[in-house]
């Protein structure tokens, strides 16, 4: 089959990490400080490294054999991988839906865009913020809506206990806090 007629997989969700995937017929719920950064990725992407590689692209165009140009063939591959991010970038943001946690009514009740403070099995506290699959950061305790631990949380309240069925086996969670504020 000639080369014409493939399609080039353009980062689709089969290519992410499980975690950032979203389920199919789901909204792409995100924070107003997720969205902020994936629209100023994408104007980086496109006003700034695009036109920077395109101009390198250019002039080693210019210098005669491309076979073995370096700057061409490196440049030729980092405007596909730009020009697939800025593809994935533009569908991620039609698709966002910004769920503002300063927003919403005051509950004690766990939905997206809280921040959670919990006591594990062990007796050790963490703070958990639920946030949008494009906003996990594991470091910072932010960890996506659709995670296991999420999903357990979400819909629980304040002072309830809970059971986490996680890889490490059963565990019970006890939801100390739970507060909507902003999330950076």
């Amino acid at each position: 089959m000639s080369k014409a007629f493939t399609r080039e997989n353009d980062e689709a969700e089969d290519d992410l990490p499980v975690e950032q995937r979203l389920p199919a017929s789901t909204k792409n719920y995100i924070t107003p400080g997720g969205w902020l950064r994936l629209k100023d990725e994408l104007y980086q992407l496109v006003n700034k490294e695009r036109p920077e590689v395109v101009q390198i692209v250019n002039w080693a165009a210019s210098n005669g054999d491309r076979s073995e140009n370096g700057d061409y063939l490196y440049g030729k591959r980092r405007l596909r991988e730009i020009d697939r991010r800025i593809r994935f970038l533009t569908k991620r943001l039609e698709l966002a839906e910004v769920v503002d946690p300063e927003a919403r009514e005051a509950t004690d009740q766990v939905f997206f865009s809280a921040t959670v403070l919990i006591e594990r099995g062990d007796g050790s506290e963490q703070l958990l913020r639920i946030v949008g699959v494009d906003e996990i950061d594991l470091s910072r305790g932010h960890i996506s809506w659709i995670s296991p631990i999420a999903r357990t949380l979400i819909k629980a309240r304040e002072g309830d206990s809970v059971l986490f069925r996680g890889p490490d086996g059963a565990e019970d969670i006890e939801i100390l806090e739970v507060r909507y504020e902003k999330i950076s």
